[in-house]
């Protein structure tokens, strides 16, 4: 079980591990750069070095996500905006490499009605250039890729279904550098209905057979303010949404889900993640593996160990 969070990186980078401490995480997410501003933080290589090491040799801390600035529109038709976005998503996956961060999370954005088909090539352009553009990681450190993250599905977001997801990643030739981050609440509120062990197969089955298990290396574990396929992105905490740990237990805890990092986005009290949300994510994972447990137990073929014994006569 790994259960991460959001957290705030701070200008030297590595107040963000303790900040992942003080709350129980076992992984953080931080924005290298403020999300709603475009001018980037500019961060000295010994700086990267130095949270390399502390994230290298952290002993509850395993992995680091940055997430990419809000204003970022890869879709956009505005030469001046796309132009933006472009350099600044390969700054923010420059920064991610330099800290040896697990990925680059990304909201692709929005082709504001133009349509989806439309923008496809354009995005595609876009994540290459980032991809290819950015300084490299250092000598001996895994690559940063950029992983897209579905999206909620208002107006006109990309990444609103994971076709679209799929589209876009074979649009780059299916470059290895790109992976996934799944919301839960983008889900939910998009329509995917995984409450039950059998909506969470279909859904792993669908993200096996389009995008491929390899490529998921994050979830974003929220509950939501929001009613099922309300097309809205409204995080809200666990247990106090329309979700529920009812309906987040069989996707959390899946066997192929269940081990990735679960990054917490929710609002606590009004400052992101506590101490308390990551207690309650324990939770709903822990109620997820037990569903699976009592599905095997019960599933046809599966004999109880009571029932294999045979009397002697």
């Amino acid at each position: 079980m790994n259960i991460g969070a959001h957290v705030r990186g701070g200008g030297k980078l590595i107040p963000s591990l303790e900040a992942g401490v003080e709350i129980g995480a076992t992984s953080v997410q931080v924005f290298t750069q403020s999300p709603r501003m475009w001018k980037p933080s500019q961060y000295a290589p010994e700086v990267l070095a130095a949270f390399r090491d502390a994230q290298a040799q952290h002993p509850s801390v395993k992995q680091t996500f940055c997430h990419a600035t809000y204003l970022i529109n890869l879709a956009s038709s505005d030469k001046q905006l796309y132009r933006r976005s472009v350099d600044c998503l390969t700054h923010n996956l420059s920064v991610g490499r330099g800290m040896g961060a697990s990925g680059v999370v990304l909201h692709v954005g929005s082709h504001m009605g133009a349509g989806f088909d439309e923008v496809v090539d354009q995005i595609a352009g876009a994540l290459e250039h980032s991809l290819n553009n950015a300084d490299p990681s250092p000598p001996g450190v895994k690559d940063c890729p950029i992983l897209i993250e579905n999206a909620a599905g208002t107006g006109g977001t990309v990444g609103r279904s994971l076709e679209e997801i799929e589209a876009l990643i074979n649009a780059c030739g299916g470059d290895e550098r790109l992976g996934l981050c799944i919301d839960t609440q983008h889900l939910w509120a998009s329509g995917v209905d995984y409450s039950t062990v059998a909506g969470t197969k279909k859904l792993i089955k669908e993200i096996k057979d389009r995008i491929g298990l390899e490529r998921l290396r994050c979830l974003h574990l929220n509950d939501s303010k929001i009613e099922l396929g309300a097309n809205r992105d409204r995080h809200a905490n666990i247990d106090e949404g329309t979700i529920g740990t009812k309906g987040l237990a069989p996707l959390v805890g899946h066997p192929k889900i269940r081990d990735l990092p679960l990054l917490l986005e929710v609002p606590g009290s009004g400052e992101g993640p506590r101490a308390v949300d990551v207690k309650k994510a324990q939770k709903v994972v822990l109620a997820g593996i037990k569903l699976y447990a009592a599905a095997s137990k019960t599933a046809p073929g599966v004999k109880s160990t009571a029932a294999k014994k045979t009397t002697k006569k």
